[in-house]
């Protein structure tokens, strides 16, 4: 009987997108199985990809707006509308995300999420009531006051006066005015994706945590993670909202915060969201096999990152799971915990990691040849 094996990775970072590695997964598949029977179904997590896993595979549709960049400089950003043309996507970090700044550039005490809000603004102006955001891979570090500012919201120091753009501006807070807010945000259904579920402040939270990679120094974070806890503080006393300890809150710089706080929004597992959303259950139902990828496996992964998510639910149904991965990073034997029931790395040979990320496709291509060999190898025994 011909295997029945879902493919579902997701972007291998700075290499090749989700949908490329899942062609080239089914290229090594058909070469080690050539009557195979493939579906499929690349995803994301709510990071990088979401806008292209949720419009692609569906059917959906790109739109384009010219919003403000991270650091202030216009910028084109693209979103979508899904298959049902019902459902618009935004993927934060296409309009405030770390890739578009330069190494050199980056400023988290500076960042803002105001062209997030700006895209948010040209869904609601399309008439479009139900968003999901994806909340990942973000430049910026401000609560997501700069998003919630493009929706009419004013944060106000004690003359005042409105605060400027960026996170450090949020220590001079002390009143936050949420009664110009887009009228349609309270009759539409806002979800943020997300990979994590980090608090906003803390130890654990959006500073401390995603600071650093940001260009955050320590005594930065400290004072970023001030700045959040006063913004939090100040949405509690105004709106009556508490997003202090709220998990997720902390996604992208605690842009999940100020999407709870100013859009009424519920934060879900980005992985699981883009599953339901792909209809992802009924497909593995009755498969043999699930080949899902990511750039880098460690124990970070096990932390609700779209492989884990994976095979979560193909065990539901006693499909097991082969992660393919672009390396491996410590922690990564934690995931065999997880669900994973096997971990090939796409490496052949000593290589330095340009070299790597230009054959990404075809690396991928040939270590799931090598999976579905050594599958087919213990199904025969």
């Amino acid at each position: 009987m011909a295997l029945r094996i879902v493919v579902s990775p997701q972007a291998f970072k700075h290499s090749i997108g989700a949908r490329e590695a899942a062609l080239a997964i089914q290229r090594g598949i058909l070469q080690a199985a050539p009557d195979a029977e493939t579906i499929l179904i690349p995803v994301a997590d709510g990071g990088d990809g979401t806008l292209a896993a949720l419009i692609d595979t569906t059917g959906g549709s790109y739109r384009e707006a010219t919003v403000t960049g991270p650091l202030g400089e216009p910028l084109a950003a693209r979103w979508g509308v899904m298959g049902d043309g019902e459902t618009a996507v935004i993927e934060m970090a296409l309009a405030s995300g770390l890739a578009l700044i330069p190494d050199d550039r980056r400023d988290p005490l500076r960042a803002t999420t105001r062209g997030t809000g700006e895209l948010m603004l040209a869904a609601l102006d399309d008439g479009y009531r139900r968003i999901i955001v994806g909340l990942g891979g973000s430049a910026t570090n401000d609560g997501g006051a700069g998003m919630a500012s493009a929706l009419g919201a004013r944060f106000l120091d004690s003359q005042d006066g409105q605060l400027p753009a960026g996170g450090a501006a949020l220590e001079n807070l002390t009143n936050v005015d949420a009664l110009a807010l887009h009228p349609a945000l309270s009759e539409t259904t806002i979800v943020g994706a997300t990979d994590v579920t980090n608090p906003l402040c803390g130890d654990t939270g959006a500073s401390a945590i995603f600071g650093p990679q940001k260009g955050a120094t320590p005594e930065m974070v400290s004072q970023l993670d001030r700045c959040l806890a006063n913004l939090a503080s100040v949405i509690r006393s105004d709106l009556g909202v508490d997003v202090l300890n709220t998990p997720g809150s902390g996604a992208a710089g605690g842009l999940g915060a100020g999407l709870i706080a100013f859009a009424g929004a519920e934060l879900r597992s980005g992985i699981d969201m883009v599953c339901d959303v792909l209809d992802f259950d009924r497909n593995v139902r009755g498969a043999d096999l699930v080949i899902t990828g990511e750039g880098r496996a460690d124990r970070s992964t096990a932390f609700d990152k779209a492989p884990v998510g994976i095979a979560r639910r193909a065990r539901q149904f006693g499909v097991p799971t082969v992660l393919v991965a672009g390396s491996l990073g410590p922690g990564y034997e934690t995931l065999y915990q997880h669900g994973i029931d096997a971990i090939v790395p796409i490496a052949e040979e000593p290589a330095d990691l340009a070299s790597s990320l230009r054959r990404g496709s075809e690396l991928l291509e040939r270590a799931a040849e090598r999976a579905v060999r050594l599958y087919t190898l213990g199904r025969a025994g």
